[in-house]
Parts: structure tokens; sequence; C-alpha cells
């Protein structure tokens, strides 16, 4: 996978990017606030919800864009639920749950199509294999997190469950827990294991959850109230972070170099770059080649919470189509 492409060359998507849209509201009318409960601190990997007093994505679909920290996808659809947001910025597993418990949610746009989830170990732990890890003290972001639901979908893979380790909150910068012997192992993302390894990690053993499960990383998710009532304000929000992605495959250095004011974990430019380019290689697919960034994959969706359902994670039947909308989506 080309991970400066979405099947686009780079001169379109700097084009598509840079180009802003002034012409989408007309001069001098009132934004619309769109308020995005993120799962995580505004850190490198969410640039594009990060720089629009230096862009204007978003100001030029007349959107007035505010960003609400969380611990973990779980704490997005709470932010949610509570009305605090617009929109959820979270994971698939959280948006089962929701849907598990009645929450009337839609899946509007689909972040990032890759798996980006891991479990990480020393070399000398021994641990090799999803089995290895019966008896082992395992450290997630937080129990709201993806890092906790792609470690049940890889403990399921081995036969195992949650009974059969330990799990221990780590937050989301959680390899000193590992270095100083706290855990066994830990359950991270492909940034996270960067990060590490720019800080002394050393020798690991990486077992990807996409080996197992290559579904989505994460999504915007609405209420269905919302999808009902703010279709069109919807729809700017989504254009603009399209086009936010869209500038940051195609101009990498930029984004790393805005990132080093916007980010709170920003202050090493090359870092950045390198979170960057990870972050523009999840958000492709074959899907996003053929239809546009943010193209939702329903089929990939059943299939994992039909996964997550055989894990006990959900206890009904989810009918995914009924709980995702294309017709909001940019396009290419």
């Amino acid at each position: 996978m080309n991970r400066h492409s979405n099947g686009l060359s780079r001169r379109h998507l700097l084009a598509l990017a840079c180009a802003l849209p002034v012409a989408a509201r007309a001069q001098g009318a009132p934004l619309e606030k769109i308020t995005v409960a993120g799962w995580s601190k505004p850190i490198v990997e969410v640039t594009p919800l990060l720089v629009d007093a230096d862009k204007g994505f978003y100001r030029a679909q007349g959107i007035d864009l505010e960003y609400v920290p969380g611990t973990g996808g779980g704490d997005a659809i709470r932010n949610l639920l509570s009305g605090r947001a617009d929109v959820a910025f979270t994971d698939p597993g959280s948006f089962f749950a929701a849907l598990d418990k009645g929450e009337k949610l839609v899946a509007v746009y689909d972040v990032y199509p890759q798996n980006v989830f891991n479990v990480v170990a020393l070399k000398k732990s021994g641990i090799r294999t999803p089995a290895d890890l019966r008896g082992k003290r395992i450290g997630v972001y937080s129990l709201a997190s993806g890092t906790r639901q792609n470690l049940q979908v890889l403990l399921h893979q081995a036969g195992l469950s949650e009974a059969d380790v330990t799990v221990v909150v780590t937050g989301i910068l959680n390899f000193a827990p590992l270095l100083q012997g706290q855990v066994d192992a830990t359950a991270a993302t492909d940034t996270g294991l960067l990060v590490g390894r720019r800080r002394g990690l050393g020798e690991v053993e990486v077992i990807d959850v996409a080996r197992h499960l290559n579904v989505s990383s994460d999504l915007f998710v609405v209420t269905e109230a919302a999808y009902r009532s703010r279709k069109a304000a919807l729809a700017r929000f989504l254009r603009a972070y399209r086009d936010a992605a869209a500038w940051m495959i195609a101009a990498p250095e930029e984004a790393a170099g805005l990132a080093t004011t916007r980010a709170i974990d920003g202050s090493d430019p090359a870092l950045n770059l390198e979170i960057v380019r990870l972050r523009n290689a999840a958000s492709v697919s074959d899907l996003t080649r053929q239809k546009g960034l943010g193209a939702l994959d329903v089929a990939s969706l059943q299939a994992a919470a039909d996964v997550y359902r055989k894990l006990g994670l959900v206890r009904q039947p989810l009918a995914i189509a009924r709980h995702a909308a294309v017709d909001l989506l940019p396009g290419r």
C-alpha cells in the first residue's frame, strides 16, 4: 500500500486539499458549531482536527470546530450521548457496545479503515503468539479504549478470554510499565509502538491484530437524532475532514510542522512526520481508492460485529447496515 496515496496522485490530493472551498458558505455567514469528542487528547495522530486556525478547512465549510479530549473510544461515545459533542471519534468495539445497549447511533465516516492495534512484549518474555498471553499481565490504555477491545479479539483467536489474563490500565504512553516489569505485554497501536521504539524500547515481539481481524480502527459516529436533523452540517464537517486528511496525505511534512504547535505531544518534528505517515497509511484502503476517503465498508464492520458477539462482548446480533449511513460521505 502506498502510504501517500488513496488512489489519486499526490498532485491531485494537494489540489483537492489546498484549494479551500471558500465558496461553500456565503461571505459573512455565521459558522455552525460542530464538537468532536475524541478518544485522545489533542495529539499528533489527530492533526486533521487541530489545524483549522492554520488551514481553514472547517471554516471554509461553514463549521466552527471544537475538539473535546477523551480517554478511549468509550469515553468519546459517552461525551456524544451526554450532549457534550456532536460527533464521536471512536473505535468499532465501543460503537458496537453502545448499540448493544440500545443506543441509537449511526456511523458516518471511516477514519482509519486499517486495524492499527497490536500487542507488544519484550523479546526475552518468550511471548510470540496470542496463546502465549495466558496467565500474563497485559497493559491497556484504558478499560474504555480500543486497545482493550482489540486485546479481547486477539485472545479469542487463541481460545482465551480476559479471565485467562490480568488486564492492567497503564495509560496511553504505556511502555514504561513494560520496561519496568509491571506488565508482561502491552496492548498498543502502531503509533504508540513507534514512540516507544524512539524512546529506547529495544527488541520486542509485535503481534498485529490485523493478522486476525483487519477491521476499521476508528469511525465518526453520530446519534440518529443528529443524523436526521443536522444532515447538511454533518456533511459539511465530513467534507472538511476529508479535505484535511487529503492535505495531510499530500503534504505530510507541512502537517508534521504544524503539529509542533497544535499537538500536545508534537515537539519533535521528525517523530511527528513518522506518526503522520502511519496515520496516512491507516486512512486508505482498496475501498477508499474506489470511493474516496471515509468510505464505509459495511460488510467488514458486520463481520467484526459478529466476532464481537462470538466473544461475548455484545449480546445481541447487530445489523450494522441499519447503523451506517453513506449519504453524508463527500466521495471522491
